[in-house]
């Protein structure tokens, strides 16, 4: 269900910001954006599929992987951020990183669709922000998608003849299991394999 406030009246955000509830809040060009919190399925996702990118794509390539932090133009933070599930940094944009939020485009934004979110209409923003690739993961079925920058616009990669997606800037292979898990690895080293849940 969406529903719009024309202002959102001040004591609804200071309940919000003490009981946690704005963590995943986003402004869209001035528009407070208020998603439900992820459901426990999402965040056990989410959580294994960052600790493979940590353990598997990150510390072992001097990349970086994060959660759930404010990403924003230049020059648009507070008024235009989104908040995707996982953002994938390589060295050569560290220094987008403002600690509150990144600055910039990150390498890679990861959104785990859920039904109904806003994932979709977020791509937008993060084709003028420059990400070069986004992917969207759906939560339950695990199907994952690639979207990669071209002039301006995304394109969605397609599945190889086995149901294999690549990440062209992460060297990474992806597809969903037909247990409704995410199959991921490494594209130069299927040992690295694993099922998330």
């Amino acid at each position: 269900m969406k529903a719009v406030m024309p202002a959102v009246p001040p004591p609804i955000r200071q309940w919000r910001k003490q009981t946690g509830a704005d963590r995943w809040d986003e402004m869209w060009e001035g528009v407070l954006h208020m998603p439900p919190m992820p459901n426990r399925a999402h965040q056990h996702f989410k959580w294994a599929l960052e600790t493979w990118l940590w353990n598997h794509w990150a510390q072992p390539h001097g990349n970086r992987v994060y959660d759930e932090i404010n990403v924003a133009s230049v020059g648009g933070w507070p008024d235009d951020y989104r908040v995707p599930d996982l953002v994938l940094l390589t060295p050569d944009r560290f220094d987008i990183d403002r600690n509150e939020y990144f600055e910039g485009a990150p390498a890679v934004v990861v959104e785990i669709r859920s039904p109904d979110d806003e994932s979709y209409e977020k791509l937008a923003f993060y084709a003028k922000l420059g990400v070069p690739e986004v992917w969207v993961i759906d939560r339950d079925a695990k199907t994952p998608e690639v979207y990669v920058l071209s002039g301006g616009d995304y394109t969605k990669l397609t599945q190889d003849k086995e149901g294999w997606v690549a990440s062209p800037l992460c060297g990474i292979q992806m597809r969903a299991d037909p247990d409704g898990r995410l199959e991921i690895q490494l594209a130069a080293n299927p040992q690295s394999r694993r099922l998330l849940p």
